[in-house]
């Protein structure tokens, strides 16, 4: 029996001994691929809440209490730029939130919408087009900025950080090669789509792809008259063959221009937000896939 006992105290006074388990570090991102770009370097060093969930559209989202209680509670805000969260900042201000915030687009060089948009006022977002992680290069820079913000955050947890960044920027490498292979036999002259909003600026600059859109950068924007009139002539002359709702979007613009043009509305893309986690977009590499998989279905030549 006093050997049993000794064996139980020691036991004891061994738990007391051992370091206490070190807390996650607490991240709010503001939309999903924001969010999981966190986890994927993150990993099980980060618990993080996302504002705008799956299919949620940023652009016109409005936080709640619950947002900014959980801004109070953060080590860490994670956001876009570039004028995408036009929120953010109230919210920052109303949570009472002091601590850093990292702006995952800094570094990237940002593209201006397009010249009809901004002449007809449709962008909420100002001068600079906001969707930048729409090309992987940028994705990368994105990453890069996650890392240096949860490093400083967390410098304990530093060495693992750099290894899960390091993992995910090769899958990153490996997708922008899936790209590029897979748009290369696709002539530059028929790499042409429309989109519900002009979301695709960049992916349409890294790759070489046409995108065009009956309303601006944001989804806040109405299209004019004279704008879907322009863009049906302009499907019809240069025979483009679909169109692509964004799962954030209204459908029925996109529905009515393929009613007057004949071109067929392709699968679903998805632009600001990811899917749920049993959808086909539950990751930003996931979603840079399913997005490849439908435009180059649609614009392949026919066999």
């Amino acid at each position: 029996m006093k050997r049993l006992f000794a064996v139980s105290v020691t036991a004891a006074l061994a738990l007391f001994a051992l370091p206490a388990l070190a807390e996650p570090v607490k991240v709010v991102a503001t939309f999903t691929i924001l969010g999981d770009m966190v986890r994927q370097i993150g990993g099980d060093e980060v618990a993080v809440t996302t504002l705008v969930g799956p299919d949620g559209d940023a652009h016109v989202y409005e936080p709640t209490p619950a947002d900014a209680r959980a801004l109070g509670a953060a080590n860490l805000v994670v956001v876009n730029g570039l004028g995408m969260e036009g929120w953010i900042d109230r919210l920052v201000k109303a949570s009472g939130y002091k601590g850093p915030v990292t702006v995952t687009s800094s570094g990237v060089k940002p593209i201006a919408g397009t010249e009809e948009h901004e002449e007809h006022g449709h962008d909420g977002h100002g001068a600079f087009d906001p969707h930048a992680w729409q090309s992987v290069a940028n994705a990368k820079i994105y990453a890069d900025n996650i890392l240096k913000g949860l490093v400083a955050a967390a410098p304990d947890k530093a060495a693992t950080l750099r290894a899960n960044h390091a993992a995910y920027e090769a899958k990153l490498d490996a997708v922008e090669a899936e790209i590029k292979a897979a748009l290369k036999p696709i002539p530059r002259k028929d790499r042409k789509i429309v989109t519900s909003h002009d979301a695709f600026g960049y992916y349409g600059k890294t790759y070489g792809v046409t995108f065009l859109a009956p309303v601006g950068m944001s989804t806040e924007a109405e299209a004019a008259a004279g704008d879907i009139a322009r863009m049906i002539r302009q499907i019809k002359k240069e025979k483009i063959k679909a169109v692509f709702v964004e799962t954030i979007a209204d459908p029925r613009l996109l529905e009515q221009i393929s009613r007057e043009t004949g071109a067929r509305i392709g699968g679903r893309v998805y632009s600001d937000a990811l899917s749920a986690a049993d959808g086909p977009a539950a990751t930003y590499i996931d979603m840079m896939r399913h997005n490849l998989q439908q435009f180059t279905r649609a614009l392949a030549p026919a066999s």
